[in-house]
């Protein structure tokens, strides 16, 4: 009888995996304990408690000798690995509020037993909801969806892109816009800035109106001074290098003398219908340079 109860263990024993080695590792947070078979562990592993041990199955593992280690650990006071006739069981010996948990090795020569300690989240948020009666309701409120916070995660990003592409855009025109200020006249634009009282190195030495909507101005730039009519258009009438006037009667004396020419400029008629711009050239074209 007991022949044939051997002959028939004979494929379980020969299919089995025999456990080679096994080690403990003692962490701060766990306790692992790795065992390693000779061929790829495919057996059934069962589980079950006895007061403070938990006892595990390894069906289709052998060895050849029981293994016994004591540790001085909070997760894992000893540990016993006993043979059997058709499993290997592997005793613990585990303080209270210890969880267990196995895992194979990515090729199955491995197996690795892990002792923590077990999460109280759950009972400390029950005796704190009994000693803060708002804790409860706290923990009730609604929360959104995980696919509700991907939607709007999305469109917080579709929002900012749309904001960079917007202020690209508005960077490209103020530079286009620039550009066309430098290519303009200077002249002008340092009239402009001028008659609106803005520095820009210009200086005003002499001005003078010519009635409400006009007035003639003397201006330094650069060294040199300019004569210019200045209003609903800014025509330059002269450029001076040397012989600048000195003082107002010298400025009083330039206009008298060009009395004549600052009437043509102010015929309603003879600037309604010349273009600025054109004024400007014809009169810088006629224009004599002092050296």
């Amino acid at each position: 009888m007991t022949k044939l109860y051997l002959i028939l263990l004979l494929p379980l024993l020969l299919n089995a995996s025999k456990i080679l080695s096994y080690n403990v590792y003692d962490r701060t947070d766990r306790v692992d304990v790795m065992i390693t078979f000779d061929t790829p562990y495919e057996g059934t592993i069962k589980q079950s408690t006895s007061d403070s041990k938990i006892i595990i199955k390894l069906e289709g593992a052998s060895i050849e000798s029981t293994k016994t280690k004591v540790l001085s650990s909070k997760f894992l006071n000893s540990i016993s690995i006993v043979p059997l006739a058709q499993y290997t069981k592997v005793v613990a010996e585990v303080p209270a509020q210890i969880t267990f948990k196995a895992s194979k090795t990515s090729d199955a020569y491995g197996l690795r037993l892990r002792f923590t300690a077990a999460l109280t989240n759950t009972n400390n948020t029950q005796s704190q909801s009994k000693n803060n009666p708002f804790a409860s309701k706290v923990s009730s409120l609604p929360t959104k969806p995980t696919e509700d916070l991907s939607t709007n995660y999305y469109m917080v990003i579709g929002i900012l892109l749309i904001g960079i592409v917007i202020l690209f855009v508005l960077k490209n025109k103020i530079n286009k816009s620039a550009s066309q200020d430098k290519s303009s006249s200077w002249l002008f634009k340092v009239a402009k800035d001028a008659q609106n009282g803005k520095s820009q190195g210009v200086s005003i030495r002499f001005q003078k109106n010519i009635n409400e909507q006009n007035s003639v101005v003397m201006l330094d730039f650069l060294g040199q001074s300019y004569l210019v009519l200045m209003g609903s258009n800014n025509i330059l009438l002269d450029k001076f290098t040397d012989n600048k006037p000195v003082t107002q009667d010298d400025f009083d004396t330039i206009l008298q003398n060009r009395h004549q020419e600052l009437d043509d400029f102010l015929q309603e008629g003879n600037i309604q219908e010349k273009d600025p711009m054109q004024i400007y050239k014809e009169k810088a074209a006629n224009i004599s340079y002092t050296s």
